[in-house]
């Protein structure tokens, strides 16, 4: 699919564009030949709190060099004008939105893992639930009319965990946790109002992504990252977040994509369904090898799984 200009023509918005799963969506939309408003809070000009160096200038241009079309418009999805804006913009411009990728999120610095509620920072936790709950909101309300006046739309709702697999474990905390939860279950409210028009709404889980931020933790990069093994063996079922965005594009390209809507996807598994493959031509299978093999404590062991 990657590279095949199916998306020619098409025109996408993925909102949290800056880096992770969000640049490896954008990047792939990019390869199929759509044009990709890329959005997110850091800037050449102005960073956001993260202060990392990725910025939505540089996706952009990742995008264009990938096939596609990349724009970048710096907005805080908090903001309800500047969403607003953000949508006039595209209207003004392409006239038409194909695609919506919610992948705002925002929260890495936020979280504290197992605390519950009463010592988790209360300030962090409820300022993780806006950026990864209300932004998803805001932007579905403003450019969600404008997806629905062609049919066929897209939207994705970007999280962290499958529905069956969060419905059974316990996330970091209950920020976290609700937070992950809440996306799934947007993903197939948004379904039972979109399917009156035409259009297919899912949510949709990476993996254990090879981010940014993920590499820099493990003091590695893409071409050394298998280094990290030595201190976590499990790492070496992690994907990129270009496998992520080959599950997009492929949903994005499937003129019968409406069979999953309302549903709770995994990059792994669409990659079983359309035959994508992550940069490496492997297909990890993540969210199937946390169940059997992490989680009950196994020795780790990818044979099977990528």
């Amino acid at each position: 699919m990657t590279g095949s200009q199916a998306l020619q023509g098409k025109v996408a918005l993925v909102a949290g564009a800056t880096r992770g799963a969000g640049r490896g969506i954008a990047v792939e939309l990019g390869a199929a030949g759509a044009t990709v408003y890329c959005t997110g809070r850091t800037t050449r000009e102005k960073p956001s709190e993260y202060g990392r160096p990725e910025t939505i200038e540089e996706t952009a241009e990742l995008v264009t060099a990938a096939g596609g079309t990349g724009i970048a418009v710096p907005t805080d999805h908090l903001d309800h004008a500047a969403v607003e804006a953000l949508v006039a913009t595209i209207r003004s411009g392409p006239g038409r939105l194909d695609v919506l990728v919610n992948d705002i999120w925002g929260g890495e610095n936020l979280f504290e893992w197992n605390k519950p509620v009463w010592e988790h920072d209360l300030t962090n936790g409820l300022r993780l639930l806006h950026l990864a709950i209300d932004t998803h909101l805001v932007t579905a309300h403003f450019a969600l009319p404008l997806l629905i006046e062609n049919p066929g739309g897209l939207l994705v709702e970007v999280t962290d965990g499958t529905a069956e697999y969060n419905a059974t474990n316990y996330r970091l905390n209950p920020f976290y946790d609700l937070a992950k939860v809440g996306v799934n279950r947007m993903g197939w409210s948004h379904a039972q109002d979109l399917k009156k028009h035409g259009a297919t709404s899912v949510s949709l889980s990476p993996g254990w992504m090879r981010s940014e931020i993920m590499l820099d933790a493990y003091e590695v990069g893409e071409q050394n990252w298998r280094d990290a093994l030595a201190k976590e063996a499990h790492f070496e079922i992690s994907e990129t977040p270009r496998y992520t965005g080959r599950a997009v594009a492929a949903l994005a390209a499937d003129p019968e994509r409406a069979r999953w809507n309302g549903q709770s996807l995994s990059s792994g598994q669409l990659a079983q369904e359309y035959g994508f493959t992550d940069l490496d031509g492997s297909q990890p299978d993540a969210w199937r090898y946390l169940v059997e093999v992490q989680d009950p404590g196994r020795p780790a062991d990818v044979t099977g799984y990528r």
